[in-house]
C-alpha cells in the first residue's frame, strides 16, 4: 500500500513540478478572429419544458454505422413478466446474394449492410418527485432490426395490407387477447377492422394476427415517397424507461409527443407494409445477420 501511495505522490509532484516551466499562455482573440472559427460541440445539452415534466437532452455529435448481434435481451423483468424479451437481436445485416439491394444501394454477397445512427442522445425526465424516466435514441436512424421477440412493450409503426386495403399494425397480448402496447406477444390488424374478428385471432381464414416471432426482420426508417426503394432517416427510434404512466416524450423537433406508460417502451418507426397472409402463415423472413448464413427462419 505504501508503494502505491508513494507512486501517486511522485506523479502529483511531477505534474506540479512541470507547471512553472510551461510556456503556453492563454491570450484573448479579437471578435473578427472569433468569427473565422467554425466547428460543432461534441455534446449538446438542451433543457426542454413539458406539461408535467422537465426534460434534459444530451446529444453527441457523432455518426455510427454498425452491425451488432446480441444473443439474449431481457429488459423490465418485474411482476412476473418481461417488458421486452428477445433472442438473437441484430442491428444491420449481410447481403445474402450478389445484386441484393437495400436503400437503393446494390451489394455483393457477404457485404455488410450497416445500421446507420446519427447523433445519439440520452434524455432525462424529472418532476417534483425526482427522476421520472429516461430514454436513449438517435436523432436520425435507419437500417434493419432482426430478432426472435416473445414479449414487446412499445410501438411498431408497421402497415398491414389485407385484400388491397392498408391498415395500421396493432400489438396484442396473446391469442384472443385485446390490443396492447405492454408485453405484447402478437401483431396484426387493429381490432374491428372490416371482415376481421375483434382481438387477436389466429384461426385459418379468420386470422388477423401472428406471433411476434413471425416478424423476424424489420426496417427502421421512413418512406421517402420516391418509389425507388430508398429509406429515409427517422428521428423516432428510441427506448424509454418510465417510473410512472403518462410520460410524454417529445419528438426531436418538438412538434409532437408520444404518451407512454410505466416500464419499458420501445418505439420502432418503419416504412414496411406487410401482407397479412404472409405474416400469419410463414412469417417475414429473417435477413442474414451472421457470417455463416443461418437461414431465413432464424436457426
Amino acid at each position: 500500500m505504501r508503494h502505491i501511495a508513494s507512486g501517486y505522490a511522485s506523479l502529483i509532484a511531477f505534474c506540479v513540478g512541470i507547471a512553472p516551466v510551461a510556456k503556453a499562455e492563454l491570450t484573448p482573440i479579437s471578435e473578427s478572429a472569433m468569427g473565422d472559427v467554425t466547428g460543432q460541440a461534441f455534446m449538446q445539452v438542451q433543457n426542454i419544458n413539458g406539461t408535467s415534466h422537465e426534460y434534459t437532452r444530451m446529444t453527441l455529435g457523432m455518426d455510427v454505422d454498425t452491425r451488432v448481434n446480441i444473443d439474449d435481451v431481457q429488459i423490465g423483468q418485474i411482476d412476473g413478466g418481461t417488458d421486452f424479451s428477445a433472442q438473437h437481436l441484430a442491428l444491420g445485416h449481410i447481403a445474402r446474394a450478389d445484386g441484393e439491394q437495400f436503400n437503393g444501394v446494390t451489394y455483393n454477397e457477404g457485404d455488410a449492410i450497416p445500421f446507420e445512427a446519427r447523433k445519439p442522445y440520452i434524455e432525462l425526465a424529472e418532476d417534483g418527485a425526482g427522476l421520472a424516466g429516461f430514454r436513449m435514441g438517435f436523432e436520425q436512424a435507419r437500417g434493419s432490426v432482426s430478432s426472435h421477440t416473445t414479449s414487446f412493450s412499445g410501438n411498431i409503426g408497421m402497415k398491414v395490407e389485407y385484400f388491397g386495403e392498408v391498415y395500421d399494425a396493432m400489438l396484442f397480448d396473446g391469442v384472443g387477447g385485446a390490443a396492447t402496447n405492454k408485453r405484447a406477444t402478437h401483431i396484426g390488424l387493429a381490432p374491428n377492422s372490416p371482415g376481421q374478428a375483434a382481438g387477436c385471432n389466429v384461426d385459418g381464414a379468420l386470422a388477423n394476427c401472428a406471433p411476434l416471432t413471425n416478424l423476424r426482420s424489420i426496417t427502421v426508417g421512413e418512406d421517402t415517397g420516391a418509389g425507388d426503394g430508398t429509406i429515409g432517416f427517422t428521428d423516432g427510434f428510441f427506448i424509454g424507461f418510465q417510473r410512472d404512466d403518462n410520460m410524454e416524450w417529445q419528438s426531436i423537433d418538438g412538434a409532437n409527443v408520444i404518451d407512454v406508460g410505466k416500464g419499458v417502451f420501445i418505439n420502432l418507426p418503419t416504412n414496411m407494409t406487410v401482407d397479412l397472409t404472409n405474416l400469419t402463415s410463414g412469417g417475414i423472413d429473417r435477413l442474414r445477420t451472421h457470417q455463416v448464413d443461418m437461414g431465413t427462419k432464424l436457426f
